[in-house]
């Protein structure tokens, strides 16, 4: 790690601490989109973190990334969420488009200008994919498409999303018939309804409805039918490896107020953290964050490599989001009936940490990824 990257991850930490910790209890509660912060990550770059420096972007790698996810989650996870989404279009743009797509927004995706997504889940397909109903047929120089995506982040405030459909409903097997175009906003093309969530508040997840929607051939990422799965799949790597680390930033956050709630709080005359069972649980705690950070690692590596990481990252993914929830728990037994209470952080660690083990795939999923990939790597 250079020194501009230690400067970024240390700017990153104090705009946390004195932007977002005041603010992310009265925001979750109210459900309330943050405005005021989305501007300022447009400013801090955000927006542009794993976009190269040539089109305008921070240039970062995957394994800063994922620490500055991170720092962040262990913050306030939910707003990592609308620039994570917005930075996976972007990838399949940067790694799959053509160079005029790349040079026409590329810019615009890393300065904010332009937000959105990725629309891959449907009503009726969420890990499988292939089950995808949306569909976009060729009239000329344009593609209409008609379908809907569901569960999908900035949803109501982005503009612009990498939308996967098929192009061909009869192809065999059925992922060679699926494309991905850039759709931005506009007749035919509108968000339908705003979800109410358990956790992951402030942040918009929202249902997209394509009516008879026209968009350019042009915007077909790469210009050739047929390998928007490969597109998609590849943009999820990066997906996994940034909700391994807000999974591991639920468990760095649950770890560090429940150290601290043990150290504050006293029974039978001394302060709990000296009780065997709360020891035991911290030290459970410590463990899963500290190996977390490492599969992270390890999978944003083989990232930055340009190496087939669907196994690490897959590992990460697991181990790390499977820590926010187990972390989450035991901070919230820790602190025992002030757990239950809203003025603690802990009630909204346990509400965020579950998504991050269905998000980017299931981790019943990665754990079948998982087991493929050891056969695939050591036949007999």
């Amino acid at each position: 790690m250079n020194i501009i990257d230690n400067e970024i991850l240390d700017s990153i930490e104090r705009w946390s601490m004195r932007e977002l910790r005041p603010i992310a209890r009265q925001f979750d509660h109210a459900d309330e989109y943050p405005e005021e912060i989305v501007e300022q990550m447009k400013g801090l770059g955000l927006f542009g973190a794993t976009i190269a420096t040539e089109y305008g972007g921070l240039g970062l790698s995957a394994a800063i990334y994922a620490r500055l996810v991170t720092i962040i989650s262990s913050v306030w996870m939910a707003p990592v969420g609308i620039f994570n989404s917005h930075l996976i279009m972007a990838s399949c743009v940067q790694r799959h488009g053509t160079e005029a797509q790349r040079q026409k927004w590329l810019p615009r995706f890393a300065s904010g200008e332009i937000r959105g997504g990725i629309g891959l889940t449907e009503p009726n397909a969420g890990t499988d994919l292939q089950s995808i109903r949306s569909v976009a047929r060729r009239e000329g120089t344009h593609y209409v498409i008609n379908g809907t995506k569901t569960w999908i982040t900035n949803g109501v405030h982005g503009s612009c999303f990498g939308v996967l459909v098929k192009t061909d409903v009869h192809a065999q097997p059925r992922h060679k018939g699926m494309s991905m175009f850039l759709c931005v906003k506009g007749d035919g093309f509108k968000a339908a309804k705003k979800f109410k969530k358990l956790g992951y508040k402030s942040i918009d997840s929202a249902e997209l409805v394509f009516d008879n929607f026209h968009v350019e051939a042009a915007n077909l990422i790469g210009e050739v039918e047929g390998q928007g799965f490969q597109q998609a799949l590849s943009g999820l790597e990066l997906g996994r490896i940034n909700v391994a680390a807000r999974g591991a930033g639920i468990a760095t956050a649950a770890l560090r107020d429940a150290l601290r709630y043990a150290q504050e709080r006293h029974t039978f005359g001394k302060p709990i953290i000296q009780h065997q069972a709360i020891q035991l649980k911290l030290a459970d705690m410590a463990t899963r964050v500290e190996a977390s950070r490492l599969l992270i690692e390890q999978a944003a590596k083989k990232y930055d490599l340009g190496e087939r990481c669907d196994l690490e990252a897959g590992m990460a993914k697991l181990f790390a989001s499977e820590s926010g929830v187990d972390n989450s728990l035991d901070a919230l037994r820790i602190f025992g009936g002030y757990s239950y209470s809203t003025e603690f952080d802990v009630e909204r660690y346990y509400r965020d940490a579950p998504l991050m083990c269905i998000g980017e795939g299931t981790n019943e999923m990665q754990r079948i990824i998982i087991a493929r990939q050891l056969a695939e790597r050591n036949p007999i």
